[in-house]
């Protein structure tokens, strides 16, 4: 590795993506010893980290010379941007992921581009790895909306093994404890996602250990979720701000063990993928939304909603955000909002959790046209006779002259 004369003359900027992680803390020297270049890093807050983490990655980041830092806490602007239409959507990606990491990546681009643009620097850096779908969601960024800025990604580009990236840190005087973690965290406000040597086999679980949050509570416990337009707005009869709410819930779910799965999908790289995930506060609210919009909203509507959801979700995972027919999509699910106004109600246990029912002004299973299976006050038996007649007619035309058919359907 030499440092080369341009770039010790123009003392270029680039602009990392700081984690604090091993591949992020090799990044740093790398790129300022091996390639010359003033680096800043950054670090985007999407709720995966402490007040006390957010410090010592920035302290890490100086101590390997960098030379600022900077912290943004994306936190509401992820919840208002992203978060809030994966309710509205009832998103789980192949029925069964909230899109916990792969939704938050692309707004962590979007502050590392802010700052890019900040400090005037003409090169960004990041240390994903050749192998997964965040080198995707990091670079999709810089090539729409800023084409003009270099993308270096050193670990992907060197291909280097765990052990030479700690090889290359000694030789520089960092010999940080590099201990490596039997399993791989990655945590944000809407859900950790877990990776390990099970992760990689299609029989393989993962033991009670490789989760973040133990089962510490036993019992059974109810909560209240009341929504507004959609949103969650109050827990237990407090009414708080979505973001907070969903830090409240995920306080009192993770002792539970809530929210743990597994999930199988298609990498944008176009490979299957297996990764473990635990996220107690999305999969609560999202069922909760779910069968309140189930009460609300008339049948066509959740039938268009279904549809467009899955894409819109589909769209995210796959880093097409910046795509303007998710802005077209996201006035779509705003709109059928209005009415989703009421308070659900959810029943805790170990390793599971319940929808149990839900009020609202606004629930279209009203006694005042009928019960279910009991009667009805809107209409007489004589009226389904004619109602029936009439549905029936189209396939009584098509059977008249499809005798074979008729007649096989009457076996069957």
């Amino acid at each position: 590795m030499v440092i080369t004369e341009k770039y010790i003359e123009m003392k270029e900027k680039v602009v990392l993506a700081f984690s604090g992680g091993l591949d992020t803390s090799f990044c740093v020297p790398y790129l300022k010893n091996e390639k010359g270049f003033e680096v800043h890093t950054i670090m985007v807050n999407t709720g995966g980290f402490s007040a006390e983490e957010v410090k010592r990655i920035e302290e890490r980041a100086l101590q390997l010379g960098a030379a600022s830092h900077t912290t943004v806490d994306a936190v509401e602007s992820y919840y208002n941007n992203g978060i809030k239409y994966l309710i509205f959507g009832n998103i789980l990606k192949n029925n069964t992921y909230p899109l916990s990491v792969s939704s938050e990546r692309i707004f962590q681009a979007l502050e590392v581009l802010r700052h890019v643009k900040k400090l005037g620097a003409t090169n960004v850096a990041h240390g994903s790895t050749g192998a997964g779908n965040d080198q995707v969601r990091f670079d999709i960024v810089f090539e729409i909306l800023a084409p003009e800025v270099n993308i270096i990604a050193p670990i992907r580009e060197l291909q280097l093994s765990r052990k030479e990236e700690i090889d290359f840190l000694v030789k520089n005087g960092f010999n940080f404890s590099w201990e490596k973690s039997k399993y791989s965290i990655n945590q944000g406000i809407w859900g950790t996602s877990i990776g390990g040597v099970e992760t990689l086999s299609s029989s393989g679980y993962l033991p009670e250990e490789a989760y973040p949050h133990k089962v510490v509570k036993t019992g059974e416990e109810k909560v209240s979720i009341e929504f507004r337009n959609g949103e969650p707005v109050a827990l237990n009869g407090k009414e708080m701000a979505p973001v907070a709410l969903i830090h409240a819930l995920a306080e009192i779910a993770n002792g539970y063990g809530c929210g743990r799965d597994m999930h199988i999908g298609d990498t944008i790289i176009g490979i299957k993928g297996r990764v473990g995930f635990e996220a107690a506060a999305p999969l609560i609210i999202i069922k909760a939304h779910h069968m309140l919009e189930k009460h609300t909203l008339v049948k066509e509507q959740l039938y268009w909603k279904e549809l467009i959801a899955n894409y819109y979700g589909q769209l995210m995972h796959e880093a097409q955000y910046l795509n303007p027919v998710m802005r077209d999509m996201e006035k779509f699910l705003e709109s059928t909002q209005s009415s989703v106004n009421g308070t659900v109600e959810v029943l805790l246990r170990p390793y599971n959790f319940f929808v149990l029912g839900c009020t609202s002004k606004y629930d279209l299973m009203s006694s005042k046209f009928g019960e279910y299976g009991e009667m009805n006050k809107s209409y007489t038996g004589r009226d389904v006779i004619g109602f029936t007649k009439v549905l029936a007619n189209p396939l009584k035309i098509y059977y008249s002259l499809h005798e074979d058919e008729k007649e096989q359907a009457s076996k069957n």
